[in-house]
């Protein structure tokens, strides 16, 4: 598995990934499945890591947003923030979304942050379960509604130097 940032040549492909992925939790309304497809505003407002296998195909995305992008949601001063982890369903339960939070868990680190913090619907018990293993632990203060009938769980992961689960 090989992970970089998405080129345009993947985006429309990326969409289809996503919304796939998210069918049957927030993706199922309309206004956050345009969210989800708008791959080209995402690559160009945050940073959209893209995981391919040995054949360049699709296999999961995550968008990581720096301070000053209008996709952060929940993040404070010295916080990174990612969102929209997606795996094809085909590749679910082979590493993948681990790889992609792992590379944020880098990112973050690499640029500073103290803390990561993400966003989360209740439902998506597969990606809770991933960010347990990393450490991540829940932030009811921060759960939120983006639209009616729509809530989101916040998670954080504090950065440690002797952190097993975050050491670079």
């Amino acid at each position: 598995m090989h992970i970089s940032l998405a080129s345009p040549d993947q985006y429309a492909r990326i969409a289809e990934v996503t919304i796939a992925a998210y069918e049957g939790f927030a993706a199922t309304t309309e206004s956050y499945r345009k969210r989800l497809a708008d791959v080209s505003s995402r690559a160009n407002d945050a940073e959209l890591w893209v995981a391919t296998d040995a054949d360049g195909e699709i296999l999961g995305s995550v968008t990581r947003c720096p301070v000053g992008s209008p996709w952060r949601e929940i993040a404070r001063a010295g916080e990174g923030e990612f969102r929209m982890l997606s795996v094809t369903p085909a590749a679910q339960g082979a590493g993948v979304g681990a790889a992609l939070v792992r590379h944020m868990i880098d990112r973050c680190r690499a640029e500073g942050d103290r803390a990561l913090v993400l966003s989360s619907t209740p439902q998506m018990t597969r990606a809770h379960a991933i960010y347990r293993r990393f450490g991540f632990a829940r932030l009811p203060e921060r759960d939120w509604e983006p639209e009616p009938d729509v809530q989101l769980w916040a998670f954080t992961l504090p950065f440690t130097d002797d952190d097993p689960h975050t050491a670079a």
